[in-house]
């Protein structure tokens, strides 16, 4: 049986033309996918006969929604969804001014074993297929009765260590005929697969790539982001430069800044450094505290500081606005809460 929503457009068309069915009913059946039905029969436009012919030989996927946490201040809800196989994964709906963000995971756990981050600490179980991530948009766009207009690829997992169905998801949701997201509303976060990088930016999709940076030298980096000892700063800058030259796109370095770690003023001239001259901007974030780490929060004079710094070194600069951090919005923390309450 075939689940049609791990299927692309070209993929659909000859689904379509195997089981003797004319080619426009590729177009129907992924646009009632877009829709969100959740059975062949809502398909109305869609004779019984075919019908019957679908699902003889398919199925279409759902996500069933675990939990839901909606913040107080500021609306942003967490979810929790189980899959078939009883793994848990997270997502987190967003508004901004531009509309409705959607974080989804991409990875059932996590290989990178960031220090700062709750994504890696039960492990990493296997890669979610393309309708799993699929189905949290959805879900969440069906619960909410929200139209997602922006994705960001940030949740429970490394992107680009799911190379191949994050290629091919891409392909499903910019297509015409289904959720047709554009790729500029799109956001890839890694933390730092240079290979992959590179590949990436060969495609020259019109993504938006998130680099997670937090640290201006090896030795810091080596200590809370082990895969710079696969790909180091000079190797990872290198990478990034390339992904400019060929999209054309400008990069979000995402810099989380960690009291005593790497929010002195040193750090923040290091970080002009290494950025000058790389189309990007830099995402300054306050660390989340998570339960199972000790890492603290900088004072805010740190923070204006930091600041300061890299405009006056004429480094484009943000601070991250602070969602959800009362409802544990950070990755992988409901789901880790959940695993240790069952287990």
């Amino acid at each position: 049986m075939i689940n049609l929503k791990n299927l692309n457009f070209v993929e659909l068309k000859n689904f379509i033309k195997k089981i003797n069915e004319p080619n426009f009913r590729a177009q129907q059946i992924l646009k009632w996918l877009s829709d969100g039905v959740e059975n062949f029969y809502e398909m109305s436009n869609i004779s019984e006969k075919t019908r019957k012919k679908l699902i003889s030989s398919s199925y279409i996927s759902k996500i069933d929604i675990k939990k839901k946490i909606v913040s107080e201040i500021d609306r942003t809800t967490k979810y929790l969804f189980k899959l078939d196989d009883l793994n848990y994964i997270e997502s987190v709906l967003m508004k901004y001014k531009h509309g409705f963000t959607v974080c989804i995971s991409t990875q059932v756990g996590c290989k990178m074993n960031c220090k700062f981050c709750a994504s890696s600490k039960n492990g990493w179980f296997r890669n979610l297929t393309c309708s799993e991530m699929i189905d949290q948009i959805l879900a969440i766009s069906k619960d909410s009765k929200i139209k997602i207009s922006n994705i960001v690829l940030m949740g429970i997992g490394e992107p680009l260590d799911n190379y191949e169905n994050i290629i091919k998801f891409l392909s499903i949701i910019n297509c015409v005929h289904g959720l047709n997201i554009s790729y500029r509303r799109i956001t890839i976060s890694t933390c730092g697969l240079a290979n992959k990088i590179i590949d990436l930016a060969e495609k020259k999709f019109q993504i938006t790539l998130s680099v997670s940076l937090h640290a201006t030298n090896d030795k810091i980096r080596n200590s809370i982001m082990p895969i710079n000892l696969k790909y180091n700063l000079k190797t990872l800058i290198n990478a990034c430069k390339y992904y400019v030259a060929n999209t054309k796109r400008r990069i979000t370095f995402e810099y989380a800044l960690i009291r005593e770690i790497n929010d002195k003023t040193e750090d923040a001239n290091k970080l002009s450094e290494l950025v000058r001259g790389i189309l990007c901007h830099i995402n300054l974030i306050e660390i989340n505290p998570i339960h199972e780490i000790n890492f603290d929060k900088p004072n805010s004079n740190s923070v204006t500081k930091f600041i300061q710094i890299l405009r006056k070194n004429k480094i484009n600069v943000t601070l991250r606005r602070k969602m959800g951090e009362e409802i544990n919005a950070s990755c992988g923390q409901l789901r880790n809460k959940i695993i240790n309450e069952e287990y």
